[in-house]
């Protein structure tokens, strides 16, 4: 994927340079216009409590993704490449030293692409496995853009940990990333021995749209006899509904880096369709008929989330019918298997030990607040850590070459405390 854009970008370097002549002139001027973007997205948006320099470290930190964003954008419109292959190809230019503590090995599960990382130091008994899935909207992220993160879950933790470099969308449409997960992980359920690792200790963990794979993929689990039983699940300020996207956080955090709300119901669908065409209706909640909205009433409902996150800009939603027409092509969306905050009690109740992690100044905070409350409810014993200061993808943020989040630190250790302690 990465090669084919970089290929069309030199085949155009020939043959268009006026083309060129505006990318460049058109990204000179996104570059000297970043503080735009802090004053219309983020000063507008966090709340004066939130100090300044907080504000421009979130800025700084997302800088690069929100400069690939446009420049993909650029280049499609000229005609070189998509903006989906470009940024793809900026975010997996990052290339890491050797780690002396790990070893690292690129493998292949039933076909999927794994990275495996293994402590290098003896242990006296079998360890502790993590199935870990990147987020990125099920559109971006890779092996290498969760790399640093996998590295560190590992060294800290003591664990081994298999990041699965599932199929991405729109090229490849759900359920094509939740199926590459699910094949992922029973292999190695099945060959946990073979990396010395106890099949009995096995956690699936994942970030934002990852935290929806493995939510997806423990509930898959959980009614799976022949298999022993996953350990815990971990979720990092997962995506698991796509029935309101007008709930507290979605209207509080709309502006917020990286994962504005446009951007999510954007991926949503993208991975869904395979394209967008419907995103207005989907976030005005015109989307799903009125008696199935309901229905999930019952577990997708903002008089469920605590009174104390709703203090920051919230007004109620007025509830809207839809067509057949616009229905038929997102019922999907009402599959546990996309949307995990859907699935009935009967298979919440059997999920694992969990630990959910979610951020204040995030579209998907609720999400994980919900379900939260779901697992608490069917009796899961849960770990919820919740970032004051958090946004949207600081856990793989945390320790960047040129920026670094001491919440994203925080974050992070309460996460390998959690695996050690299973």
């Amino acid at each position: 994927m990465n090669q084919n854009c970089m290929l069309q970008c030199q085949q155009h370097r020939q043959k268009t340079p006026s083309k060129l002549n505006s990318y460049y002139t058109c990204t000179t001027q996104i570059f000297y216009g970043c503080p735009e973007i802090y004053n219309i997205k983020i000063r507008s948006i966090l709340p004066h409590t939130v100090s300044l320099l907080w504000k421009i470290q979130n800025l700084l930190s997302e800088l690069p993704i929100l400069l690939a964003f446009e420049q993909g954008r650029i280049l499609e419109n000229i005609g070189i490449c998509s903006h989906v292959n470009f940024v793809r190809y900026m975010q997996d230019r990052k290339i890491l030293q050797v780690d002396p503590k790990l070893l690292i090995k690129d493998l292949w599960f039933e076909k999927v692409p794994v990275r495996i990382y293994q402590p290098k130091a003896p242990s006296a008994s079998q360890r502790r496995g993590v199935m870990f899935f990147h987020g990125g909207g099920w559109v971006f992220g890779s092996l290498e853009t969760h790399e640093r993160l996998c590295r560190s879950i590992a060294r800290e933790s003591e664990s081994v940990v298999i990041s699965v470099g599932y199929r991405l969308a729109p090229e490849h449409k759900y359920p094509a990333a939740y199926e590459d997960c699910l094949n992922a992980t029973v292999h190695f359920m099945k060959n946990a021995e073979h990396y010395g690792v106890d099949p009995a200790n096995i956690t699936v963990c994942g970030d934002s749209a990852g935290g929806n794979l493995a939510a997806a993929v423990s509930q898959t689990l959980a009614g799976r006899s022949e298999l022993p039983s996953l350990r815990a699940q971990v979720l990092i300020y997962p995506g698991l509904q796509a029935l309101d996207f007008n709930l507290p956080s979605y209207q509080q955090n709309q502006g917020v880096p990286p994962l504005f709300r446009e951007c999510a119901a954007f991926c949503m669908l993208q991975y869904l369709d395979g394209h967008a065409l419907h995103m207005q209706e989907v976030l005005e909640g015109s989307h799903i008929p009125m008696d199935i909205k309901l229905n999930y009433g019952k577990w997708v409902n903002p008089d469920h989330i605590p009174q104390k996150f709703k203090v920051r800009g919230y007004k109620p939603h007025v509830l809207l019918d839809c067509s057949t027409e616009i229905y038929e092509t997102v019922k999907r969306f009402c599959e546990p298997n996309l949307c995990p905050l859907l699935a009935e009690d009967a298979v919440v109740q059997q999920l694992p030990q969990s630990f959910i992690l979610t951020c204040e100044y995030d579209v998907l905070r609720d999400d994980g607040l919900l379900y939260k409350k779901r697992l608490e409810d069917n009796g899961v014993p849960v770990t919820w850590y919740h970032l004051e200061d958090g946004f949207n993808g600081i856990i793989n943020s945390f320790n960047t070459d040129w920026l670094s989040f001491p919440s994203g630190k925080r974050g992070l250790d309460n996460i390998v405390n959690f695996l050690k302690s299973l």
